[in-house]
């Protein structure tokens, strides 16, 4: 099995990287610079240089993963600025759409090419893209990119039905990351753990739902 993963130098992206390893899959850590946890882990490939709102990233790609060999890519990469209505910046916002939401349709443009047929495509997103699920507004930013990469990435599910491609919007729950501050309910680890599970039982029957790591479907 072979996976390709984003954002892949730390937080969920690097657990996840160790979670399929340690399954024995070959995996491509894709990430715009190689942390040093990252770079001590044998057995792998890492692709640097990886920057999900590049449109110039598939020479890259093609330097380290062969044509149709990819069983499972995971968009992990993504931002979050904090904000609030009285401290609200749209540059800020149009930051975190670029990264969140054009990103994984970028990478997945980009990934297409180098897909198995009938493989796995999971895209990381927040359950605070959920509308059903606001009770507390603020976070305009983030809110507003990742109920966009909810809605993008219902589309590609539909798209690639018949390309035999199930897709998965994950959230990872509420991890202790640098992106969180390391403020959270879980750890990485478990988040990956999670994650794996519901990738591993995607079918296209699932595709295109809204996957909590504990296995639970998610309102939109």
């Amino acid at each position: 099995m072979r996976v390709a993963i984003t954002g892949a130098n730390r937080g969920i992206g690097l657990a996840l990287v160790k979670k399929y390893k340690s399954a024995g899959a070959e995996v491509f850590a894709l990430c715009r610079k190689a942390s040093s946890e990252l770079g001590e882990l044998s057995g792998i490939v890492i692709v640097e240089d990886i920057d999900v709102t590049s449109r110039e990233i598939i020479s890259t790609l093609e330097k380290s993963i062969d044509g149709n060999s990819i069983d499972l890519f995971l968009n992990n990469a993504g931002i979050l600025k904090s904000d609030s209505w009285n401290n609200l910046s749209l540059d800020e916002i149009e930051e975190q759409f670029r990264v969140n939401t054009l990103g994984p349709l970028n990478m997945i443009k980009n990934i297409e090419s180098f897909l198995k047929r009938g493989a796995k495509i999971g895209v990381l997103t927040s359950r605070m893209g959920s509308i059903k699920d606001n009770t507390s507004g603020g976070m305009y930013g983030y809110r507003i990119s990742k109920a966009a990469a909810n809605a993008a990435c219902k589309s590609v599910s539909v798209d690639f039905k018949e390309k035999g491609h199930p897709v998965a919007i994950l959230h990872p729950g509420y991890v202790k990351t640098d992106m969180t501050s390391n403020n959270g309910n879980i750890e990485p680890e478990e988040a990956a753990d999670g994650l794996y599970k519901v990738m591993d039982r995607l079918t296209l029957e699932d595709t295109g739902k809204f996957w909590h790591s504990n296995g639970d479907e998610l309102p939109w």
